[in-house]
């Protein structure tokens, strides 16, 4: 009798075990702040773009009169360089180049300038790397050390422990409790079709960094303490999905968006919109597009989803068009019943028509009509 009960009682055991690990969520959440991707986001507002003093005017006047001739053509000499003339959003590039080393004070970034061999060993691993980017950087590199060299004697690293990081950290301790209940790393690999690289989110949480959201290396992003806390949520559903395929060593993949180039409405979009906003190649709001609606379809199941129909209207004028386009095929393929991997999946629908130069105008009039 003592036997059957004791296998009894250790049955029940191990079934409520069992139940207790299958409720786990496979995210592990990491949250916290970070000055050396808050002091390059910085550079978008010292830069003076009216773009951003949308957001942080005050934020600059406070040091503007403190910038140096020489500083302010480093400024307007790194603007050129990567934003009018590369395309490229100022923070999100640096940021995710200098995610691939783990500097965190002007100091070591400073120095980092000086020898660059690690980061560049470190960021060839990475899905972000090609020579053209690189160099681009490293053109970068004598106005980056001017401007790291002004931050340092306005001491900007003790104006920001004094000033932004208890804003960050009142911010981080409001966000922690809630995200255990976002399994987001088991969502994103059920849309990709592939496991990610860790289950690890980490996010740092940031002042200065509105309005991007901005992904670096790894299972990592960039968040603003303005935002309230779904916008974190959506956030790491919509990051840790990129790049959602490899942009750099898939030649059928290249050679189906290469064919979009055909399709004049979504053309349109990637020549005529504020370039501020990024997606400046077709390639970039392809991918862009990809993963907004993969992520939409994430916040709809977590029930805290923006009305598709409303965000893409309103976001980023209104530019991502193939994002609508796909949204609709996927759930009219009820994707992804079939647990195919999202890369085949999206060359399919293009090879097959569905989603060929040409489409996207008829799902976009329908989306709204």
């Amino acid at each position: 009798m003592h036997s059957i009960m004791a296998k009894i009682f250790i049955g029940i055991f191990l079934f409520l075990c069992t139940i207790s690990i299958m409720s786990q969520s496979q995210t592990n959440w990491n949250i916290e702040p970070s000055f050396k991707y808050d002091a390059l986001c910085f550079l978008n507002i010292l830069t003076a773009d009216t773009f951003y003093l949308t957001y942080y005017k005050d934020e600059y006047n406070k040091f503007k009169d403190k910038i140096t001739e020489t500083v302010k053509l480093s400024l307007i000499s790194l603007k050129k360089n990567l934003k009018e003339n590369n395309g490229r959003i100022i923070s999100a590039y640096l940021c995710l180049y200098f995610s691939a080393v783990e500097d965190s004070t002007l100091e070591q970034m400073t120095t980092r300038l000086d020898n660059l061999d690690e980061l560049k060993k470190n960021f060839e691993k990475t899905p972000y790397h090609d020579e053209e980017s690189w160099n681009l950087f490293v053109s970068a590199v004598p106005d980056l050390k001017v401007i790291f060299a002004y931050l340092k004697e306005i001491d900007f690293e003790g104006y920001w422990n004094q000033n932004i990081l208890p804003l960050v950290q009142k911010k981080i301790n409001e966000t922690q409790p809630g995200l255990k209940d976002y399994d987001v790393i088991k969502e994103n690999e059920y849309l990709l079709g592939y496991k990610l690289p860790s289950n690890e989110i980490v996010v740092y949480m940031l002042y200065y960094v509105r309005p991007h959201g901005i992904k670096i290396t790894g299972t990592r992003f960039l968040t603003d303490v303005a935002w309230p806390f779904n916008i974190v949520i959506r956030t790491a559903a919509h990051e840790m999905m990129h790049p959602p395929y490899d942009p750099a060593n898939d030649t059928e993949l290249k050679e189906v968006i290469e064919s979009l180039r055909k399709d004049d409405f979504l053309m349109d979009k990637v020549n005529n919109h504020n370039p501020s906003f990024g997606y400046n190649t077709l390639e970039g709001l392809f991918e862009e597009d990809c993963v907004q609606a993969m992520d939409q379809l994430i916040n709809e199941k977590f029930g805290i989803a923006k009305d598709a129909k409303q965000r893409w209207k309103e976001s980023d004028d209104g530019i991502h068009v193939f994002a609508i386009a796909l949204y609709q095929v996927m759930k009219e393929e009820n994707y992804n019943s079939k647990n195919e991997v999202f890369r085949d999946f999206l060359v399919r629908m293009i090879k097959s028509g569905r989603l060929s130069a040409g489409k996207i105008k008829a799902f976009y009039d329908k989306f709204y009509n």
